[in-house]
């Protein structure tokens, strides 16, 4: 009885396995058919709109990443085969922090396990403060404040006021009553809604 079980564990596992395997290629062949390709299913402006930035810098993005640690490389594993490309990791991850979904949201269109797909987040967001943080996660300077000063005046047609119109708290007063508590913040007596021009 205890040779069948075991067999059929091992039959069982290994078809996972190799599932698991062969979905993952299926994912990054998708990914690459659907965005990345010279002539993709999506355009710039879907890819723009899904991935919430423009696919030159995404491509960049992942360049960077894949060289600075070996996490987002793509490696081979004990049976000698292709594990998840570095498209498919940080697709997952900036899915994830796009759209604000779980980690096992992306499972059946990147073939990535849940797992896998947060620790993609994790040392996405680690590695990007660690390759970005010095020139981009910064106080602004005097030269970048006058920067953001002439580029809010070219579009607006005024000198801007950095932060001050583009989003503002707008105190709501004819709310309705079932909406209070999702429009409610603890520094104020009333619900606010946020614009943003």
């Amino acid at each position: 009885m205890s040779r069948v079980r075991s067999f059929r564990f091992l039959s069982t596992q290994s078809y996972h396995a190799e599932a698991a395997t062969v979905t993952g290629e299926a994912g990054h062949e998708r990914l690459l058919a659907d965005y990345l390709d010279n002539n993709p299913v999506y355009d710039e402006k879907m890819f723009k709109r899904r991935f919430r930035l423009i696919k030159e810098l995404f491509k960049k993005i992942a360049n960077d990443l894949e060289a600075y640690h070996s996490f987002f490389r793509q490696s081979m594993d004990a049976r000698g085969r292709r594990g998840l490309t570095t498209y498919q990791k940080c697709t997952a991850a900036l899915r994830q922090m796009g759209y604000g979904t779980t980690s096992d949201a992306w499972d059946e269109y990147l073939r990535m396990s849940e797992r896998t797909t947060l620790e993609s987040m994790c040392k996405f967001c680690k590695c990007a403060i660690e390759i970005y943080g010095n020139k981009y996660l910064r106080k602004p300077n005097l030269n970048d404040i006058q920067q953001l000063y002439e580029a809010h005046e070219s579009k607006h047609g005024f000198p801007g006021m950095l932060g001050s119109l583009d989003c503002m708290q707008w105190a709501w007063f004819n709310y309705r009553t079932a909406w209070r508590g999702q429009y409610m913040r603890g520094d104020h007596r009333h619900p606010t809604w946020l614009w943003k021009q």
